[in-house]
């Protein structure tokens, strides 16, 4: 067998389109004819240390559409930090496996990862397929998995909203989690299946770009909206710090993992009981994790996720290394995104968080530039009309028994 081998892994927590980004680096390898081989590392770079890979080379087109529409990692993923060592025993794997060309597909900790390896040997040609859900990741208008999870939290945060005025006496607040980290992109999404005339059902956002004093001033935002509307529903990131940089749930991590990244008791557990505790009503907290992240792709997402795959095997069939694939948004209607090569060391372990501009004047709420730039990337009417029910109102104008209000 003829031409370079390509070796491509998935790494960090799986999205809904991974597999989309995989199929179109096949697709890509397979149709450029510069590849002998194309191979997969089980388990990302735990499959690369300890020789363990899937043969792509053959998946035909019928299997590659099926991949592009699986959810979550199918060559299998992990999360761990090489050491100095193990990023030279990895420089040597991939050499003992004659591979000059490595696609490694993930967030922030797999930038970091390609760069060491790209550094560790200039002969080997390294780039970074984006994928996080936490849309973080400096140099690219918004990252394959985003679009998905951002979708289905608005989703999910809109019906519990509804849950809310159907039930305001059973389930008064609601605490919600974001996943992620340092960065509010997931937390705002939460606002996006509201309408226009829906702002008096907009959630109470803690943003992590705009930090509470302490928990206590969350728990009084919380008690204003339940005074103004009955019921409040607040969303806030799981690991959500206060201004002085203080866990709101406390600092002691129930885990810490490979990178240093520490996980604690996420902030909505520990605020729905000190709610309950200060007010006597039923505070619940809700935790929608990985389904949140794999179960529904928006149609956008797939095919971005997979045109970031192909983008990214002829970046590296161009010479291009140490690089992150970059997508740019060059118009909305009808949605346009290209494709450009992105420095590593301008991605590697930094966050891009959000903007100032995306954030409402209030710090609890988001701007239309944010949905101006967000909706676009949900495709076309992600959310269906909800109907309100009006109450009845008798002649002097007064509101009487009936549906919603």
């Amino acid at each position: 067998m003829t031409g370079r081998t390509l070796i491509v892994g998935q790494s960090g927590g799986a999205t809904a389109v991974t597999n989309a980004t995989l199929a179109g680096i096949v697709r890509a390898a397979q149709e450029s004819g510069a590849f002998g081989q194309i191979r997969g590392m089980g388990h990302g770079l735990r499959g690369l240390l300890s020789d363990d890979f899937f043969d792509l080379t053959p998946l035909t087109a019928r299997q590659l559409d099926q991949l592009a529409g699986t959810p979550s990692a199918a060559l299998g993923t992990s999360r761990i930090k090489l050491t100095d060592e193990q990023i030279e025993e990895a420089a040597h794997q991939l050499a003992k496996q004659s591979c000059a060309d490595l696609v490694l597909i993930g967030g922030n900790d797999s930038a970091d990862t390609v760069l060491r390896l790209h550094d560790a040997d200039p002969r080997l040609r390294a780039c970074l397929a984006p994928k996080t859900i936490d849309n973080d990741l400096p140099g690219t208008d918004f990252c394959p998995g985003y679009p998905s999870a951002a979708s289905m939290f608005a989703t999910v945060v809109r019906n519990a909203t509804w849950d809310s005025l159907a039930a305001p006496d059973l389930y008064p607040v609601k605490f919600i989690d974001a996943m992620g980290r340092d960065a509010g992109w997931l937390t705002a999404a939460a606002s996006l299946a509201f309408g226009d005339d829906e702002t008096d059902l907009q959630p109470l956002l803690i943003l992590p770009e705009r930090p509470p004093a302490g928990a206590t001033e969350v728990l009084d935002l919380v008690e204003q909206r339940l005074a103004q509307r009955g019921w409040a529903v607040c969303v806030l990131p799981e690991t959500m710090r206060d201004a002085g940089g203080r866990h709101l749930s406390g600092d002691t991590p129930a885990y810490v993992d490979p990178f240093g990244h520490p996980y604690l008791v996420p902030p909505a557990v520990s605020l729905a009981a000190d709610l309950t505790a200060r007010l006597g009503i039923q505070a619940r907290f809700e935790r929608p994790g990985s389904f949140l992240r794999m179960t529904r792709a928006s149609v956008v997402d797939r095919v971005e996720a997979e045109r970031a795959g192909v983008a990214t095997v002829r970046m590296l069939e161009e010479g291009h290394t140490g690089v992150m694939t970059g997508l740019r948004v060059e118009s909305t209607e009808p949605l346009a995104v290209s494709h450009h090569p992105v420095d590593l060391r301008l991605v590697a372990n930094r966050a891009r968080v959000l903007e100032d501009g995306y954030i409402g004047a209030d710090g609890h709420s988001v701007t239309d530039e944010f949905r101006a730039f967000a909706l676009p990337l949900l495709g076309e009417n992600p959310f269906p009309a909800y109907l309100r029910l009006e109450r009845e109102r008798d002649v002097s104008g007064q509101s009487r028994a009936g549906g919603m209000n």
